[in-house]
């Protein structure tokens, strides 16, 4: 596993409950700024091992980015159960919940 993997499953186990994170935001905290896409992929391939509380990552808009709808009313109601707000067209207000991790906290 490359040292950006093992930072993404860290960065995400340790997103607390009613917060939310951006793909984005994941990618640059492990190492590489542009690479969101691996972060998706590693939710995708990893998450399950891993129990990564995948629910709470978001696109850059605050989005839910699941386009299955099983898959997306999930994540709303895991979102909604740990108390954070999810308008009807699935978007989060990023400033009342984006998570941002204390500089060097694990």
């Amino acid at each position: 596993m490359t040292p950006f993997t093992m930072n993404v499953i860290r960065i995400i186990q340790n997103i607390p409950e009613g917060r939310v994170m951006t793909y984005g935001q994941i990618a640059e905290l492990a190492g590489s700024r542009r690479a969101a896409r691996q972060v998706v992929r590693i939710l995708h391939s990893l998450g399950r091992k891993h129990r990564l509380p995948w629910h709470r990552v978001v696109n850059a808009k605050g989005e839910i980015a699941l386009v299955e709808e099983e898959s997306r009313m999930l994540q709303i109601l895991y979102l909604k159960g740990e108390g954070v707000e999810v308008d009807a067209e699935g978007r989060i207000d990023l400033e009342a919940y984006r998570y941002h991790p204390e500089p060097g906290a694990d």
